[in-house]
């Protein structure tokens, strides 16, 4: 399985222009990703892949089919339940692109944990984005994280969340964070500065770590790795000031299974 975003993509410049249909670069940055989705897809075929599940997980959409790696399957739209978008045991392994940090994050760009409003996210205190909330679901699945692709600072997320990830870094943020403080509006137009890599030679790089990750997982399967973690699951979101709702917290709880605490309904608590 392939995740995309589309905020980690290089080129992709800011939120108002080109993630999301209003926006007057939307269609570029659709194909900018679809071009790095297919230099990771051609590197997994390359090394011995035989089906590719492309998801496209941006809000708006953000793959073009027309242009995507005909041997590649894509997938949009939610699974039921939501949580692992289809992912099960029968993958033989889980990689994204276009991946940017989770909120909070110094010197990233354009970023979020799902939304803007979001301060942090937490599942038995470990500080989580949106890579990973499906790394923990992969890991509850058996399936092994191997590549991760995005802007710097999210890279660096993942290696340290899924030791023995491959990473490819195709931007870097030029702001600090500490900016908790901040509305919801003020935070997403506050890390728009980056340094970006041309699309060609991301594209590059991106199809060398799949071939990479591709080789690594034939030859050391056990050298990708997740954090140890314990049941009861029980997660807490911390929101930021929006409009006239000031901030607030929520808190969910499973039993036994990350996938059902994310499919769960978290309930307010302060």
């Amino acid at each position: 399985m392939l995740m995309t975003d589309m905020e980690g993509c290089a080129g992709v410049i800011n939120v108002e222009d080109w993630v999301g249909p209003e926006g007057r670069y939307y269609e570029k940055g659709k194909r900018l990703l679809t071009e790095e989705a297919n230099a990771a897809i051609d590197g997994f075929f390359q090394e011995g892949a035989t089906e590719v599940i492309v998801v496209d997980g941006h809000g708006s959409g953000a793959i073009d089919l027309e242009i995507l790696d005909p041997r590649a399957q894509l997938q949009r739209g939610h699974t039921s339940p939501i949580w692992p978008w289809g992912l099960d045991s029968s993958f033989d392994a889980y990689a994204i692109v276009g991946q940017h940090a989770k909120a909070g994050t110094p010197y990233s760009h354009i970023t979020h944990t799902g939304s803007h409003n979001v301060i942090d996210y937490t599942i038995n205190g470990l500080s989580i984005g949106e890579y990973g909330q499906m790394a923990l679901c992969a890991m509850e699945l058996g399936v092994p994280t191997v590549l991760a692709c995005g802007e710097e600072a999210f890279t660096k997320e993942a290696e340290a969340l899924t030791p023995g990830v491959v990473t490819v870094a195709v931007k870097r943020g030029l702001l600090p964070d500490g900016l908790d403080h901040l509305s919801t509006e003020e935070y997403r137009n506050a890390k728009l500065s980056a340094v970006h890599l041309s699309p060609v030679r991301a594209k590059e790089l991106i199809r060398a770590g799949a071939i990479e990750a591709m080789r690594k997982l034939a030859r050391e399967p056990d050298s990708f790795r997740y954090p140890k973690m314990s049941r009861p699951y029980v997660g807490v979101v911390r929101y930021r000031a929006q409009g006239d709702k000031p901030p607030y917290t929520t808190r969910g709880e499973h039993p036994d299974s990350i996938a059902g605490l994310l499919n769960s309904e978290f309930k307010r608590v302060e």
